[in-house]
């Protein structure tokens, strides 16, 4: 009798190469003392007219403070990446996290001069709004979508205002409308 073997699949490249990023970067930012996060991952109040000031405007959600910060998003990213990944592709989930680090990154710019903004937890706020939507049917918004929103941003406006930490409610607040607005939109038909 032969024993079928098994083998490993790659089954969600953009989801898996963006957490191989992620753990790189934090490498990376062990390795040179944090000055590659500060200069490449970050988002904080910086001059106008330093090209980096805009490109970390995405880049930031590639950075992480520890391995403890790194660890709590990717659990919730590869739970729900690869779902997401095969129902509306590479292409549109990389608009999703495109636009999710963009809009924090801007407002963190903007509304919080001294304070800096990484991690990809306003991606995985994003995700989670996002896989909410995925029983969504024109013309009837799910119980489910409705019981996540209050939940995940009661949560995060609750603590926003009553918790004191390093922690950007905020971001995940803005992810969390990116991913309902996305679910919306590309639901909707």
């Amino acid at each position: 009798m032969a024993v079928k073997r098994k083998r490993l699949v790659f089954n969600a490249p953009f989801v898996l190469g963006f957490a191989f990023v992620c753990v790189a970067v934090l490498l990376i930012g062990i390795l040179t003392g944090g000055r590659s996060n500060e200069l490449l991952f970050l988002v904080y109040r910086a001059p106008l007219d330093e090209p980096l000031t805009y490109i970390r405007f995405f880049t930031h959600v590639l950075g992480h403070a520890n391995w403890g910060h790194l660890f709590n998003n990717m659990c919730y990213f590869l739970l729900l990446g690869p779902m997401l990944e095969e129902r509306y592709g590479a292409k549109k989930l990389l608009l999703l996290v495109a636009l999710t680090a963009l809009i924090s990154g801007l407002v963190n710019f903007i509304a919080f001069p001294t304070t800096a903004l990484c991690g990809a937890s306003g991606v995985v706020f994003a995700f989670i709004l996002l896989t909410s939507f995925t029983s969504f049917r024109s013309g009837g918004i799910p119980i489910t979508v409705i019981i996540v929103a209050i939940l995940y941003l009661g949560q995060q406006i609750y603590e926003g205002i009553f918790v004191s930490d390093d922690v950007s409610q905020l971001s995940h607040i803005i992810g969390g409308l990116v991913g309902a607005a996305a679910g919306y939109v590309w639901n909707r038909r």
